[in-house]
């Protein structure tokens, strides 16, 4: 089990991802270079989120937070009512696989291995039957287009292919957060289409999306755009247009 501090908010009431005064400093020594500056945050179960910023504005690092991929060095990251700040490398290893599907822009798909055992990997390090694995990842195959596929190696198939393995795999646990970093950087425009609507799609159904990106018409496909710059929050809005890569 988990133990953690708990959030304030009542269970029924709190947010999935809430951030409080985090601020994160990179000690190299010679340099401290301030990451993130006092970051208060609050993203809701069931949203679709987009952050946009350029190199260096401190969305890779926000995103690698809030992977409980890195800690922040002040303040706290609530996940799902968990405080991750003071958690322990293992602790954070069983949150990022039980609660956080991953999609990275280079897809991180294990080479000369099926997209049915890429699919089932989670799975396997959360000691799931292998009956009920397989079965699960068919299904996570077939729902994002690729059932026909399961038995093809990575490089058998297409960038936006390999992207939509990538989602089946990050799915694999039913994780209440999906985390995608610059998915479709590695995409021509029409898989960056598909791969979106597949994002909206799945927030359709409840999944709460974090997208970040520095396209906008890959923010378009938000419901809320945040803006990073300096390590700072300067904008977050609603996306009023939402839509997505033109025709």
């Amino acid at each position: 089990m988990i133990i953690g501090k708990k959030a304030p908010e009542k269970d029924s009431a709190r947010p999935l991802i809430q951030l409080e005064n985090l601020v994160k400093i990179y000690d190299t020594g010679a340099l401290r270079v301030l990451g993130l500056k006092k970051i208060n945050l609050t993203i809701e179960k069931g949203e679709f989120v987009a952050i946009m910023g350029h190199s260096g504005s401190g969305k890779s690092t926000l995103m690698n937070i809030l992977g409980c991929l890195d800690r922040p060095t002040l303040g706290h990251y609530y996940l799902d009512g968990e405080d991750t700040a003071d958690m322990t490398s293992d602790q954070l290893s069983l949150i990022r696989n039980k609660k956080i599907g991953f999609v990275f822009q280079s897809f991180n798909l294990i080479s000369r291995t099926s997209a049915l055992k890429n699919v089932e990997l989670p799975m396997t390090y959360a000691r799931i039957p292998k009956g009920r694995r397989i079965k699960r990842a068919k299904e996570l195959l077939e729902k994002v287009g690729l059932g026909a596929r399961e038995d093809h190696m990575p490089n058998e198939l297409s960038g936006g292919q390999r992207q939509r393995v990538a989602i089946a795999r990050a799915l694999a646990n039913e994780p209440p957060l999906l985390l995608a970093d610059e998915p479709t950087g590695n995409l021509d425009t029409a898989a960056s289409i598909e791969i979106m609507e597949l994002f909206s799609s799945l927030h359709d159904e409840g999944v709460t999306v974090v997208v970040v990106t520095h396209e906008e018409d890959i923010a378009a496909f938000a419901d809320r755009i945040i803006r990073f710059a300096d390590g700072q929050i300067i904008s977050d809005e609603k996306n009023s247009g939402k839509g997505g890569i033109p025709c």
